[in-house]
């Protein structure tokens, strides 16, 4: 019963904790003249990912590297097939010539590298083991870098939604939401992790399996919160962007960010998830490509969900 109080109540710690980062950070940043195209896509941005990149950084750090990996690769998995599909059965979401033809790529593209970076046996014949080294995860900060210069001049265009009308609080109102959230980060990451790990060893579950599903949906929480209101306000730029943005940004900055400091040994398993994370980002952009408009409709929408449910159930059947 505790091991599940620390994993649910972590997942709850670390959603608010981010919130309170974000307010925190994005008015204080505004005091000082900041931009709030720059807040967003900083800031904003940092903030969905924060609660993936405390499980991680604390699942490496604890030796847990099956979770740090399944997180962030049931992450992407979750974040298209059930986020954009229960938005789409909100509204249909049209898709835009940007993500359409750069933005979803550059996700399918991070997936692809992932999956080269982790398998080195298959390249190097005299390696021993496959891992994420810490080069690898400096190659894949330097590709978030890239894709932040990106939307940075799309933002000056105006061709990219970004946060706006950030709400100026009291400089100690501020510093006191970034203190208590980055706090909350640390004490949710530290629970999530236990009573996941504890829940894997009592069930005989594997924690790759708890990592790509319980952890991987409760750390996704924010986007698909973020892109229902944003489909239900017909703000579908949003919604989409929400989620292709999130997917690059796990996979460059969080696991970037998470080999640099712990190099993470990858297990051979998590190749046939690493598959359908591809095939999710493939099958995405074949929906923008071979139907009569560049959009996700409610009936392609129920048949994520479908594919989505299938796959969980093969994960834990």
């Amino acid at each position: 019963m505790i091991s599940f109080l620390l994993l649910f109540g972590g997942i709850a710690v670390i959603i608010l904790s981010a919130d309170w980062l974000v307010d925190g950070a994005s008015s204080l940043a505004k005091r000082f003249g900041i931009s709030d195209i720059v807040i967003g896509l900083t800031i904003v941005a940092f903030g969905t990912s924060s609660p993936e990149l405390a499980v991680n950084i604390f699942s490496a750090l604890r030796g847990a590297t099956d979770i740090a990996i399944g997180n962030i690769i049931g992450s992407n998995i979750c974040n298209i097939l059930l986020i954009l599909g229960v938005s789409s059965l909100i509204y249909p979401l049209a898709i835009n010539n940007n993500t359409k033809w750069k933005e979803i790529p550059l996700s399918l593209l991070a997936a692809v590298v992932l999956l080269v970076m982790a398998n080195d046996v298959f390249i190097n014949k005299e390696q021993t083991g496959d891992f994420l080294s810490r080069g690898d995860g400096l190659v894949l900060l330097c590709f978030m870098m890239i894709f932040l210069s990106y939307t940075y001049i799309l933002a000056l265009k105006g061709e990219v939604a970004v946060e706006e009308h950030v709400e100026i609080i009291p400089v100690w109102k501020s510093l006191a939401l970034i203190i208590a959230g980055l706090t909350g980060l640390f004490l949710g990451g530290k629970y999530l992790v236990e009573g996941a790990v504890d829940i894997a060893r009592m069930i005989g579950m594997s924690e790759k399996v708890i990592g790509l599903t319980i952890i991987a949906v409760g750390t996704s929480l924010p986007e698909l919160a973020t892109s229902a209101v944003a489909a239900y306000k017909k703000k579908t730029d949003i919604a989409v962007g929400n989620v292709i943005g999130s997917n690059i940004f796990n996979i460059f900055f969080v696991l970037g960010v998470t080999s640099v400091i712990n190099p993470l040994p990858f297990n051979k398993t998590v190749n046939a998830d690493m598959a359908v994370c591809i095939a999710a980002s493939l099958l995405l952009f074949m929906t923008t490509m071979t139907f009569r408009r560049s959009s996700i409709d409610r009936g392609e929408g129920a048949f994520f969900l479908v594919l989505y449910a299938s796959y969980i159930v093969y994960l834990v059947v």
